[in-house]
């Protein structure tokens, strides 16, 4: 286990360190963008994504993975933060940021409740999420990255951000075309360098040694109302702890939002990993991924970051980049540091189209253009997912738009399997009557299976086979309890074949008389149920 960590670390140095230090230009703008979303200091953004980063890539259930500051979950702390800055102001002693406090707290109960989804193992469900909203959430990520780094091509003028035109915007459209053009073209020349990192270099070099005005990484922060990059190691946040009186009234807010955030960063970090786990053709762990980020967010909470999750765009750049091991985060994440504490004068020069065009080609990388190809060839249910999956993830996020999908599909998958129900008939030599179901009998195909039996018809004697059904819940076992009780209750003879244990069991506890019409085989299925009382997969 330690050797494969190791391994890990070691396997190829040279990639995930240029790798680990393309990725830490892009965490920049990013993670002071989604600063100024929630409404805090770039700061507080750029050491949540160092604080992630590094933790996610040490402890993390995915090599090569990036976490970072993230935009859907900074859309989610805007109401807690605002909130806590109303309230920081109507205090006898006021206190004017507040709502940043209150997030640090909140982050606390955010890393709690990860921690405990990975304990109990329930990073696992990240499987039942059906190929289709997996294409949509790619796709709509997609989109919202592209439509985000749209609003890089405006300007400040007054109080207005105003779109970029004439020279200016042409200017811009060349540095994001030639970026985009490096990326795509050198790869074929030679992959022993990131293409992004070479890309960002030239077009700085360009910018800073031709004196282009262009917008750059200082100007954007400044623009946003930061005062720069430049900032000190971050510190332990001893203050929240005296702030806890203030949330009297409030911990509804707090908590809900906890878990709102909790759910969000460990729905996007799931589906993260499952993407990663297809493009590099490996397997990570759900569950340790889960206490990894619960961790990393707890140590935000008490040091002063905004918190945040995986990151897809910053992972695609890491792995197209040849960063498939933990030193590729690690890297990424201490570069970021140290551009904080060292080299701010020198990131701040580099041009924000550089770093646009770098995104461009993750948009294009990360869009499942082959969903167009199959849209006609997949199930109209499956399309209708797709594409809803697509659009929720544009207009809402992330986290809605993945349940929203998992309920269609599941809605879809319980109405066909409801209709497949089957039960054919025939007599034996003794005139018994032989009912022989097929197919699975749940909460969603009781009502068929009901329809399939002529109690005031059948003869005397009848036998009902399940050894081509499963029995897969409560409700199933429930009809074929009810069942059993209207041939008895009409004075008919019936025996019950081939039932699971757990379904006899249930079967007896309500209806002791059973033990003489349930037939004991070898041949007798051995499944779980899953009832409200029993929780076994099956």
């Amino acid at each position: 286990m330690l050797a494969k960590y190791l391994l890990s670390f070691t396997q190829n140095p040279k990639n995930d360190i240029l790798s680990g230090l393309t990725v830490a230009l892009a965490l920049v703008p990013e993670a002071v963008a989604f600063a100024f979303v929630a409404g805090i200091d770039p700061l507080v953004g750029l050491y949540g994504a160092f604080i992630m980063g590094l933790v996610t890539a040490l402890f993390g259930g995915r090599p090569g993975m990036i976490s970072g500051a993230t935009g859907a979950m900074a859309v989610v702390m805007v109401h807690l933060i605002q909130k806590g800055n109303e309230v920081g102001l109507s205090l006898a002693d006021p206190v004017e940021y507040l709502g940043l406090q209150w997030l640090f707290i909140t982050l606390l109960f955010v890393g709690a409740i990860q921690i405990m989804a990975g304990v109990f193992r329930l990073g696992k469900f990240v499987r039942l999420i059906p190929h289709p909203v997996m294409m949509g959430f790619v796709n709509g990520l997609a989109i919202v990255i592209f439509l985000s780094q749209l609003g890089l091509f405006k300007e400040s003028r007054g109080t207005v951000p105003q779109w970029l035109s004439g020279m200016d915007l042409w200017v811009m459209l060349a540095l994001v075309g030639l970026t985009m053009a490096i990326m795509f073209g050198l790869p074929k020349l030679t992959k022993k360098l990131p293409a992004a990192l070479i890309a960002i270099i030239v077009v700085a070099c360009i910018t800073i040694f031709g004196n282009l005005d262009v917008s750059t990484v200082g100007s954007f922060i400044r623009d946003g109302g930061g005062s720069g990059l430049k900032g000190s190691l971050p510190v332990f946040q001893t203050q929240i702890f005296t702030f806890i009186d203030t949330l009297s009234g409030h911990w509804d807010l707090i908590l809900s939002t906890a878990f709102l955030l909790a759910a969000v960063g460990l729905i996007e970090s799931l589906m993260t990993l499952n993407l990663i786990d297809e493009m590099t053709e490996t397997r990570g762990s759900g569950n340790r991924e889960c206490v990894a980020q619960g961790g990393a967010n707890i140590l935000n909470g008490l040091f002063g970051g905004m918190g945040g999750c995986a990151m897809i765009g910053q992972s695609i750049i890491n792995v197209s980049s040849g960063g498939r091991g933990r030193l590729s985060g690690a890297t990424a994440a201490i570069a970021l540091l140290c551009f904080v504490l060292f080299g701010a004068p020198l990131i701040e020069k580099i041009p924000i189209a550089a770093l646009v065009g770098v995104m461009f080609m993750v948009v294009i990388g990360t869009f499942a253009w082959s969903s167009f190809r199959i849209l006609h060839k997949i199930p109209i249910a499956d399309a209708v997912v797709l594409i809803t999956v697509s659009a929720v993830t544009v207009w809402q996020d992330l986290a809605i738009a993945v349940f929203v999908g998992v309920i269609m599909s599941a809605l879809v998958f319980a109405w066909k399997s409801a209709t497949r129900i089957r039960a054919r008939k025939r007599i034996k030599d003794d005139g018994t009557k032989v009912y022989e179901i097929w197919g699975p009998l749940f909460f969603g195909s009781t009502t068929a299976f009901n329809t399939k039996f002529d109690v005031s018809d059948d003869p005397n004697s009848v036998e009902i086979d399940f050894i081509e059904s499963k029995i897969s819940d409560h409700s199933g076992v429930e009809a074929v309890r009810n069942i059993a009780n209207k041939y008895l209750d009409s004075g008919r003879q019936i025996k019950l074949t081939h039932l699971s244990p757990d379904c006899k069991a249930l079967l007896l506890k309500w209806n002791p008389e059973f033990d003489t019409i349930i037939e004991n085989s070898i041949e007798d299925p051995r499944y779980y149920v899953v009832t409200d009382t029993l929780d076994a997969e099956a």
